[in-house]
């Protein structure tokens, strides 16, 4: 189902966070957690390929994903969730076939990469040539790379044939991401070009593990299980 917002909403969250800007209102998209309408994919993917930023839901939380070579939508991302430059993206992959095109896998790092995906995890790896500058650790040339383990952003992901850029929905002012579909609308109305309800998520964003050294390194504990790289 497709709804759209009541209008008035102010230039400022219900926080009072400054993370609106004035655009079109958001569309809503009731999609199914389990068995996603392909009439709803296919059009957040046209919104995204538009250049658009949809709010979808995944394994961990709520995240914000927009066109991997959009530029502009990164940006305006950064500006919603008030990061600096040195804000890292997540590449969101559909499969381990799509993460070889963007970070160069080992036989190690791949039977990690193997047993943990899908899930809760974003593995960071070396970038390919491949991969634009401006996704990358600018002083390690790394990019953190993910597959979720949810049907909704996996339909976005085979529909639209190639990676999102992501990144948590956790907005200034907030501890912890933000979690249900509706009150993500009130506060980013004019911020997004379209918000997925898929039913609530959880709270805790993924675990990230570093494999670039010569043994895995916990860089954040999430909501992936981390005693075996400890």
């Amino acid at each position: 189902m497709i709804r759209e917002s009541r209008p008035g909403q102010t230039g400022f969250s219900c926080r009072g966070s400054p993370v609106q800007e004035h655009r079109m209102p958001s569309r809503y998209l009731e999609i199914h957690p389990k068995d996603p309408q392909p009439r709803l994919i296919r059009q957040a993917v046209a919104l995204i390929r538009e250049g658009g930023i949809v709010v979808y839901p995944t394994d961990s939380c709520y995240a914000l994903g927009c066109h991997i070579g959009d530029k502009d939508a990164m940006e305006r991302i950064s500006r919603i969730r008030q990061t600096d430059k040195h804000h890292h993206f997540t590449l969101v992959c559909r499969d381990l076939s799509e993460i070889a095109h963007y970070a160069r896998v080992n036989n190690q790092q791949y039977r990690t990469l193997k047993a943990f995906t899908p899930g809760p995890y974003t593995f960071i790896l070396s970038a390919t040539r491949q991969t634009p500058k401006r996704l990358q650790n600018p002083r390690r040339r790394t990019i953190g790379i993910r597959v979720p383990d949810h049907p909704v952003p996996l339909a976005l992901l085979s529909d639209l044939g190639e990676p999102l850029m992501s990144s948590t929905l956790l907005l200034p002012g907030d501890e912890l991401p933000m979690t249900d579909a509706r009150e993500i609308q009130e506060r980013l109305y004019h911020s997004v070009d379209a918000v997925i309800d898929g039913g609530n998520c959880g709270l805790e964003p993924t675990s990230v593990i570093d494999l670039e050294g010569p043994a895995p390194v916990v860089a954040r504990r999430g909501k992936g299980d981390v005693s075996v790289f400890e």
